[in-house]
């Protein structure tokens, strides 16, 4: 009876018992690649496999409008860089288009997680753009709903904590997406994103040119401004040279070399402070430049290719999108008057086919301001002192949200160029969010370049 008796209870200690650690991970551990290819609608273009990482590009089918399904559908971009399952994932959201040719690359929040990461393509940037396409179909909440759809996807993969990032209008993108599904991620992280609730009341920017760097700066750049105009009809023949040598146009968009060139020199002050620090003011020429001086000065810093139509097609979404929900900075212009030939020319419509050219919509704006100010979470934002787009900046609410401000910086500010003590708060702010453990990676893993997650108007 004995011997029976242990032989029931050998038994059933082997059958309840946990399996060994190789068996349990065998159970656990499955192909990303198997798990991709089983989500309805995913379709994997293409895998490389860089030390210690998986780096897939994507492709999933959204509607392109989700309201009515029935309009059909179109492939939206993405890229998916996995590390593992059991660590966090970072939703970057650019705003704009990915790489025509994707490569893996971590963003900020990526880093300091040491995390996986999905890059999102903005609906109507390159490739995820509906054929054929429906511009009203280009809003914020249809690519904040492009964005959920996703998250709902993968989180069959990785079902952890997600945090979303962006920087400039990806910055903003993120926002967009934490406003109307305020549940997908458990954080956001927004860089240098600019917050324009009242499009005609824009006095911040021009409170900002007042009193941004040193004033002999501040009248250098002036002066160089008001020289380009002043010396106008010797001047637009450069570009005129320059359009011939490139294969530039301007007859879709500005419909003029001299409608392009008043364009650039009034973004001429704004591209600096952009891109460029107090530091470079000893390089702005002086107002006995020569002609060509002046040009090429110009030319190095607001880019005189850029507002053509080969410039600016590749951005017709985003101009779009300001015309029409975003807004944009209405600068006043003042020690400009008297020398601009167009009036009305810095807005949006300008630089836009006329097909595409829309009336402003002033609700959304206010709507994710107040929402911003009032019930959002876990929201972190990071500016830089002399960024002219970080003028007019998101209010973050009381509820665990936060904002910096990087002393000195450009469009370029982030988290690693804080103030030590406040570069050492956000970060373990963050890891807190993402519920970061110390897990590190396994010696061999490759070094992955940074993503400042910027576009630069200048063509690489």
């Amino acid at each position: 009876m004995r011997s029976l008796l242990l032989t029931v209870l050998l038994f059933l200690t082997a059958v309840t018992a946990p399996m060994s650690a190789p068996a349990a991970a065998a159970e656990e551990e499955q192909d990303p690649l198997d798990q991709l290819r089983a989500i309805p609608g995913l379709t994997v273009v293409s895998e490389t496999r860089p030390a210690g990482y998986r780096f897939f590009v994507l492709s999933y089918t959204q509607p392109i409008d989700h309201r009515d399904p029935r309009k059909g559908t179109f492939q939206q971009r993405l890229t998916l860089l996995h590390r593992a399952v059991d660590v966090p994932v970072v939703l970057y959201t650019g705003g704009y288009g990915l790489a025509a040719d994707p490569a893996p690359s971590r963003t900020e929040p990526t880093r300091i997680l040491d995390a996986n990461q999905v890059s999102v393509e903005h609906r109507f940037f390159r490739s995820s753009r509906p054929a054929p396409a429906d511009w009203r179909d280009l809003n914020i909440w249809q690519e904040a709903t492009d964005e959920h759809r996703i998250v709902q996807a993968l989180r069959t993969i990785y079902p952890g904590r997600w945090i979303q990032t962006g920087a400039s209008k990806g910055g903003m993108t993120s926002v967009y997406h934490r406003r109307f599904y305020p549940g997908d991620v458990d954080g956001v992280v927004a860089y240098v994103a600019p917050d324009d609730p009242v499009n005609q009341h824009d006095r911040d920017y021009d409170r900002f040119f007042a009193e941004v760097g040193t004033a002999p700066c501040r009248q250098a750049l002036e002066t160089v401004q008001r020289q380009a105009l002043l010396r106008r009809d010797r001047m637009v023949p450069l570009l005129e040279a320059d359009a011939a040598r490139n294969g530039y146009t301007f007859t879709r968009t500005l419909g003029s070399a001299d409608r392009s060139y008043e364009m650039t020199v009034l973004d001429t002050v704004w591209a600096f402070w952009q891109y460029s620090t107090a530091a470079d003011c000893a390089s702005v020429p002086p107002a006995t430049a020569t002609d060509e001086q002046l040009y090429a000065w110009i030319d190095n810093v607001a880019f005189f290719g850029f507002y053509t139509d080969q410039g600016l097609e590749y951005y017709w979404p985003y101009y779009h999108q300001a015309a029409t929900q975003l807004g944009w900075p209405d600068l006043a212009f003042a020690h400009l008057r008297g020398l601009t030939r167009y009036r009305g020319l810095y807005q949006p419509n300008s630089v836009l086919p006329v097909e595409l050219r829309a009336r402003h919509q002033p609700l959304p704006m206010l709507d994710v301001d107040f929402w911003v100010r009032s019930q959002s979470e876990r929201m972190m934002f990071v500016y830089g002192q002399n960024d002219p787009w970080s003028a007019e900046r998101f209010t973050p609410s009381g509820r665990d949200s936060y904002l910096y401000v990087v002393p000195g910086a450009n469009h370029g500010a982030n988290i690693a160029s804080l103030p030590e003590a406040e570069q050492r708060e956000a970060v373990a702010t963050l890891r807190r969010w993402a519920g970061a453990t110390s897990l590190l990676r396994s010696p061999g893993t490759a070094t992955l370049p940074d993503d400042d997650m910027l576009v630069h108007r200048r063509p690489a």
